[in-house]
């Protein structure tokens, strides 16, 4: 039997792994949509304990860091390895239209929900317009 090696597949694997593709980032992907008056973002964070995640809130920038820790013991050996580990971080800039001092977390099945309300200030309003023609009639 003729076996074909490729040595550029193990290096394109770990580059993936590390810096993530367009389509698929590494190791925090993340969706976000707005709903019922707040901006929703939801990480996937599989395999790590809810202990490891911290929130920093910095000006506009929100910093999301978790760990994943390796679930083999030291003397174990791994016959595949794909599932990357160690501290992850993401940077979210928030827009001012946020109410950055409201913000909910909240982590289930590996999954980390952040609700951010949109601020008062920033939501759509009507204003009433006021006409001359009506001030005359009503003060005549």
């Amino acid at each position: 039997m003729l076996m074909r090696t490729d040595p550029f597949r193990e290096l394109d694997r770990i580059a993936q792994q590390v810096l993530g593709t367009a389509a698929r980032p590494a190791a925090m992907p993340l969706d976000a949509w707005q709903e019922d008056g707040q901006f929703v973002v939801a990480f996937d964070l599989p395999g790590v304990d809810v202990d490891s995640v911290d929130l920093d809130l910095e000006r506009n920038v929100l910093t999301v860091r978790a760990e994943r820790k390796n679930a083999a013991g030291e003397d174990t050996e791994m016959l595949a390895s794909e599932r990357p580990r160690g501290v992850f971080s993401r940077q979210l800039i928030l827009g001012d239209a946020l109410d950055t001092d409201r913000i909910q977390a909240s982590y289930d099945a590996g999954v980390l929900t952040l609700r951010i309300p949109v601020a008062e200030q920033a939501k759509p309003r009507k204003i009433a317009i006021e006409s001359t023609s009506q001030r005359q009639e009503i003060s005549a």
